[in-house]
């Protein structure tokens, strides 16, 4: 009798709602993009509350609590940086658009759109120094920071192309 496949931790416990961004790690196929596109409503609507800042401060305190519940997921699944766990790419994701809204201001459609892209880009080609986080630092806090890196570089890809493009606008007009 072939052995069961190994079950996947129940949303139930804090952690794993929190690790897997209310189950959107749980989505296949590619459960980082099902989580980093979870992370958007919750950016925008936080952006309309208050702004950059406290779309800056939810992403500090997702992060703290993403290394908790990463490490509780990694605990209860027996495992290290699943795929399933997702509120790495929620941190990232936000921090992307934090880091956007501090220049840029009010966010449009397409910094959204362009911001989500580059940040999955850079989640998954992992450039330096992401990569080398990724390889390198155990635990939860491994699981965190590697996405907060490539947020940074996604943020500041939405920042020099919104820079460039108004440099064309303004050197046309």
């Amino acid at each position: 009798m072939a052995d069961a496949p190994p079950s996947r931790p129940s949303l139930a416990t804090p952690a794993i709602l929190i690790a897997t961004w209310f189950g959107s790690g749980y989505l296949k196929p590619a459960p980082g993009s099902w989580g980093s596109l979870a992370a958007l409503p919750f950016a925008y609507g936080l952006l309309g509350l208050g702004g950059a800042l406290a779309l800056s401060l939810a992403t500090a305190a997702v992060f703290a609590l993403g290394v908790w519940a990463a490490q509780g997921f990694d605990r209860l699944s027996q495992s290290h940086d699943s795929s399933e766990i997702v509120v790495d790419e929620v941190a990232g994701q936000w921090l992307t658009f934090a880091l956007a809204a501090w220049t840029v201001g009010d966010l449009s459609l397409t910094h959204y759109i362009v911001g989500f892209f580059a940040f999955r880009l850079f989640d998954i080609a992992k450039p330096f120094p992401v990569g080398l986080l990724d390889r390198r630092v155990q635990g939860g806090l491994g699981v965190m920071l590697d996405d907060i890196a490539a947020g940074l570089y996604a943020g500041l890809t939405v920042i020099l192309l919104e820079v460039a493009y108004a440099r064309v606008v303004l050197s046309a007009a």
